[in-house]
């Protein structure tokens, strides 16, 4: 089987606009349960409402893969599966190390939906001696003394970080060195990477700060129509706040303990 350092997705080489590459996930999941339930057709509206978009959107987005639907049928569902499936890339293996395994790295490490969407956990490395030789999710977590030797070996192209914030620079920049071109950064931080590599941040806090602020403009809402005080909202921001500052600590740090969706 081909691995991440042999083949790149085409998205790019075809301009599939960087908006359409976003929502393609969205549909890959939305048919893959439509393929487990034995569906063999789907209309861009019932396609459209399970991934959360307008049907309009959806065939635009389509239309980039060369795929129009039939009239009066819809469109294939298998055939849907596979053709996203090798515009992102997903019909071949992509090897992952996990840097940093607190709480969140091994809740990483033991997420089950990597390998069903094309994704193998390489290698999962820790900066603590203490604990080099463990085994999380089945896999012995080895020392950042080898990370170079293991990205090598395994010709790993993709690096997920899950550090404390103080040290995630400094291992982005041993992953860039070591040959790795993609990151997904979990660490509550901006990375600063050369041309060609690319980053995708995951950021906890602000998701619930922007949460916090919907909160809050409802509970305004609902203030201004009944005459209530508004300071509901004002708790629901500290909360949140607090909820991402908890004190639930991992060999790392202070990681939040939570699966990715």
């Amino acid at each position: 089987m081909a691995t991440g350092r042999t083949h790149r997705p085409a998205t790019r080489s075809r301009g599939i606009p960087e908006a359409t590459v976003a929502r393609l996930p969205l549909y890959l999941r939305a048919l893959t349960a439509l393929s487990e339930r034995s569906v063999p057709t789907v209309s861009s509206e019932e396609l459209a409402a399970a991934a959360g978009v307008n049907s309009a959107k959806l065939r635009k987005d389509f239309s980039y893969l060369g795929s129009y639907g039939t009239r009066g049928v819809g469109y294939d569902v298998e055939y849907l599966v596979y053709q996203i499936s090798r515009e992102l890339g997903l019909t071949q293996d992509w090897p992952v190390v996990i840097v940093g395994i607190g709480n969140l790295g091994a809740a990483l490490a033991n997420y089950g939906g990597f390998a069903s969407r094309g994704f193998r956990v390489a290698a999962l490395i820790d900066a603590d001696p203490a604990m080099a030789g463990k085994p999380v999710a089945g896999i012995a977590v080895q020392h950042t003394d080898e990370l170079e030797h293991i990205i090598e070996s395994n010709g790993v192209s993709i690096g997920v970080i899950a550090t404390p914030a103080g040290a995630a620079q400094q291992v982005c920049e041993r992953l860039v060195a070591a040959g790795v071109t993609s990151i997904l950064n979990f660490a509550p931080t901006v990375l600063t990477v050369p041309d060609g590599v690319d980053v995708r941040k995951v950021d906890l806090s602000i998701e619930l700060q922007i949460l916090a602020f919907h909160e809050q403009r409802k509970a305004g809402e609902e203030a201004s129509e009944s005459g209530a005080p508004a300071d509901r909202a004002a708790a629901l921001a500290a909360e949140a706040e607090a909820a991402v500052a908890g004190d639930r600590k991992g060999p790392d740090g202070d990681l939040p303990a939570v699966m990715p969706a």
